[in-house]
């Protein structure tokens, strides 16, 4: 099966390089993460590098394509290391680069599979998702991890919300494309501008992911045009902010007790740990919570760079694991507003 599907990747590869970004993270990463940079910058120019991890999707089991990935060396994420994993998903790595080819969209048809960056798994895992419990994915486009939460857990209700129109549309076929009509109907999708969620709906949802807008360092790099390419440098200032007011509003539609993740697909400490740090110093019912363990069970396939928080994480792109980037954040709200 692994061979009809053998993509043609070598066109798709071949990207321009925006050097006026490139320049702007040469500047910025080789501070930030100091000789770590060097082989970061070989990863994420060089796309014939980079690595696709297999989802499978439980609600259409592919059993076929699950032997052929045994058969071409692919191995399970994580290799039962992490406590709590759930047993229902089910998502497959390959040491080697190249990718097998998406597929189509057919109406009344599940896909079998979801083809991502294995580190972008790590905030939904890091959600610690339960049969029933009511779920907010804010930023939810364009629905990959909508989709692995569901093969986490079947939750009582999932809110999927999305401001851009046309990622709307693309969240709404993605959701279409692999959950059956049974549970589609346990699932809203919403249109509203996150920062406005936790006016809406206050103290609703018992875990929430900030799946954040973000300067997303593998795309960008590879803008066509430099001049747009110079006015997002300029427009990235702004995200800290926004992302900081996406997360006030998370807090607010989050029930005391509840946990909330936040990621990016940044190495940016800007977009990453300062936010976090702003969010824990401006909001005294919250708490950040401790995932270094993950990194420990975790680091066979992905490489983390130091983040100086308890609560924090950056997977960044590695040789043989060229995975991320991406920060993840782990907090919890708290029962009380007074200070722990």
């Amino acid at each position: 099966m692994l061979t009809r599907l053998k993509a043609k990747s070598e066109g798709k590869l071949a990207k321009q390089i925006c050097k006026v970004v490139l320049d702007h993270f040469e500047k910025q990463y080789s501070k930030e993460l100091g000789d770590a940079w060097n082989t970061v910058r070989e990863i994420l120019t060089s796309p014939s590098c980079w690595q696709y991890a297999v989802l499978l999707n439980r609600f259409n089991y592919a059993f076929e394509l699950e032997k052929d990935l045994h058969l071409k060396g692919y191995h399970t994420l994580f290799q039962g290391s992490l406590p709590n994993y759930p047993k229902s998903m089910k998502c497959y790595l390959s040491r080697t680069p190249g990718r097998i080819p998406s597929e189509r969209h057919q109406i009344g048809n599940l896909k079998k599979y979801y083809l991502l960056n294995a580190a972008s798994l790590l905030p939904v895992l890091a959600l610690e998702l339960r049969d029933g419990e009511k779920v907010l994915d804010l930023c939810a486009a364009p629905g990959g991890k909508s989709i692995a939460l569901l093969q986490c857990a079947c939750p009582g209700y999932l809110h999927c919300n999305e401001y851009d129109s046309l990622r709307l549309r693309w969240l709404r076929q993605t959701l279409e494309s692999f959950i059956p009509p049974p549970l589609i109907n346990v699932i809203n999708v919403s249109e509203l501008d996150g920062r406005k969620m936790g006016d809406a709906q206050p103290e609703m949802f018992d875990k929430v992911l900030v799946d954040a807008p973000c300067s997303n360092d593998r795309s960008w790099l590879f803008s066509s045009d430099s001049q747009k390419a110079s006015c997002r440098i300029s427009q990235r200032r702004n995200l800290p902010l926004l992302q900081i007011e996406l997360l006030s509003s998370a807090i607010k539609a989050l029930r005391p007790g509840g946990l909330l993740v936040y990621s990016t697909c940044t190495l940016s400490k800007a977009e990453n740990q300062d936010v976090i740090s702003e969010i824990l110093n401006s909001h005294s019912n919250i708490m950040p919570m401790d995932i270094k363990g993950i990194a420990r069970t975790c680091s066979h396939d992905f490489t983390f760079a130091p983040t100086g928080q308890e609560c924090g994480l950056l997977v960044i792109p590695d040789k043989g694991k060229a995975w991320g980037p991406m920060y993840v954040a782990k907090l919890k709200k708290s029962w009380s507003t007074g200070k722990w």
